[in-house]
């Protein structure tokens, strides 16, 4: 029976396929803009304006539960991610590959969001609450590794194509080809094996009308909130540092010496962060779950989020010091993002709680929709700032950017439960 098929045949594929092209759109695209020569105020300005679809994505949602179904919108998304990615890798040898590419990776990132949306509420609809929550584990794992094969492996590859052939636009061209290709093979894949759970159905005799003004009954109801103001701008301002950092810090790893960088290769780099640093990231979140199961959420949060801040004083260290020793900059990199992944926990353990109510699922999503837009902004005038006041100014601006986040902790209204009870 197709509604009987193991879970193991698509859960893990599909939450690999959801997290490589959000891998590639706000990570590796860095990587790639800073290898092919664009200034750092270009690079973060115009990646960051591809957080956009992520921030907006609630708004269409509504489009997604009643246009055909969810099975169709993966299909179909991922067919879309496939000739984004054919597009970048055809496009990068261009003499104007900059906008082009561009082009190419907004059409991807909106595909990506979409396909977020379509997956997470197929997951629901295909298998029994009970499975939900035993899978929640497994399809969290190989989203990570979709992310450790995007920033991590895939860097590599690249560094050593770089390398090999000499051709940095032919490096990164054949690499984006891959991907296009394994997406087409997973838009197939997907379409044989995903189950046809039967209430993915599109909504019968339910009118756009209808539907709009229930969208805005549940998107009110998220601004009447208590202490909604304080939240939102919590939420905005908890990364304002870190939302700094992790757009200039890759730039950081690449650039030259003489530029006030650490001079590594792809190469180099896509092991630091995409496989080491994606390891200590996940362990950082694993502990900080930990920890927040067994004493709740506001016995931890002030803790998680010093332990996120704190260890960016590694990057102030390393703009000063340009150590030589690879070895080094591997600890310092594991440090900040074991740090990273435990005060990452704090904050997405406030956002479920906040959303906690009639319409958490959507108002969750609200959450996320600002998350994203508080990595945007900050990211879109980092490039700029640092190429005027340096690596070594930027760092050290980065730190007193991470106090405001800090200070409004002390006025969260957290229920001292939270996280205990959820048993998170």
């Amino acid at each position: 029976m197709k509604n009987q098929r193991s879970p193991w045949t698509w859960v893990p594929s599909l939450y690999y396929a959801e997290g490589l092209p959000y891998a590639m759109v706000m990570l590796v695209s860095v990587v790639m803009y800073k290898r092919l020569d664009i200034s750092n105020t270009e690079i973060a300005l115009y990646t960051s304006w591809l957080y956009l679809p992520w921030v907006i994505k609630p708004l269409w949602s509504p489009l997604v539960e009643i246009l055909r179904t969810k099975r169709f919108w993966i299909v179909a998304m991922q067919l879309l991610i496939g000739a984004g990615l054919a597009g970048v890798a055809l496009t990068i040898p261009a003499s104007n590959f900059f906008q082009l590419t561009l082009a190419f990776f907004w059409l991807i990132a909106f595909s990506s969001a979409t396909h977020d949306i379509a997956a997470d509420g197929f997951y629901m609809l295909g298998l029994p609450s009970h499975v939900q929550a035993w899978f929640v584990g497994i399809r969290n794992t190989f989203y990570r590794f979709a992310i450790i094969t995007g920033q991590g492996l895939l860097v590599i590859l690249v560094g050593w194509l770089e390398t090999t052939t000499g051709d940095t636009k032919l490096a990164w061209s054949i690499i984006m080809g891959i991907l296009s290709g394994l997406f087409i093979l997973f838009c197939i894949y997907h379409r044989l094996v995903l189950p046809h759970p039967k209430t993915d159905e599109p909504r019968p005799g339910l009118k756009l009308g209808d539907a709009v003004r229930s969208f805005f009954h549940v998107f009110t109801a998220y601004f009447k909130k208590p202490n909604i103001a304080l939240v939102i701008t919590f939420i905005l301002l908890y990364r304002f540092g870190e939302a700094q950092l992790v757009k200039i810090a890759p730039l950081f790893m690449l650039d030259k010496l003489d530029a006030g960088g650490l001079g590594l290769t792809t190469a180099e780099y896509g092991f630091v962060y995409g496989t080491l640093g994606i390891i200590m990231l996940t362990l950082g979140g694993i502990a900080g779950g930990f920890l927040a199961a067994k004493h709740g959420l506001k016995s931890w949060i002030l803790w998680m989020a010093l332990a996120m801040k704190l260890p960016d004083l590694v990057y102030v260290y390393m703009a000063y010091a340009q150590p030589e020793s690879y070895l080094l900059v591997n600890l310092f990199v594991a440090l900040e993002q074991f740090g990273y992944g435990f005060g990452f926990t704090a904050y997405l353990l406030f956002m479920m709680m906040i959303s906690e109510g009639e319409h958490k699922t959507a108002h969750y999503a609200i959450c996320t929709g600002f998350m994203a837009l508080g990595m945007m902004i900050p990211g879109m005038f980092s490039g700029a700032l640092q190429e005027t006041i340096g690596y070594q100014s930027f760092f050290i601006w980065v730190m007193a950017a991470t106090i405001p986040g800090l200070l409004l902790i002390r006025f969260l209204p957290i229920d001292p439960e939270f996280g205990k009870k959820q048993g998170v």
